[in-house]
């Protein structure tokens, strides 16, 4: 299955803590169903000194399931949904359903 959401894409965040929030895909973690968005459900995790770094409380990303983001509309930039269709060449594309554009390149 081809995926709706992927690594570099623009998202917001429906529901949650974080809902309203925006935010570029770090990773996707298909196994789990899961994103890690830039800045969106934010932890605090607690991590010991190490050769290259100091210890103390670090913030940062954890994954959040890929039914709480919806893609950002590349004309709008309101969520929208994501829908899939063929090229004349033969490629497979995303598309945006709320104004038809296409966001594969």
């Amino acid at each position: 299955m081809t995926a709706r959401i992927r690594k570099g894409d623009r998202v917001a965040v429906l529901a949650g803590k974080d809902k309203g929030k925006r935010g570029e895909v770090l990773r996707v973690l298909t196994a789990d169903g899961r994103a890690v968005v830039q800045g969106v459900n934010m932890v605090k995790r607690h991590q010991k000194a190490a050769a290259g770094n100091a210890g103390g409380i670090v913030a940062k990303e954890a994954p959040i399931h890929l039914s709480n983001l919806a893609l950002l509309d590349p004309k709008t930039d309101k969520p929208t949904r994501v829908g899939f269709k063929t090229l004349e060449d033969g490629r497979k594309v995303r598309f945006a359903k709320r104004s038809g554009e296409t966001i594969d390149r």
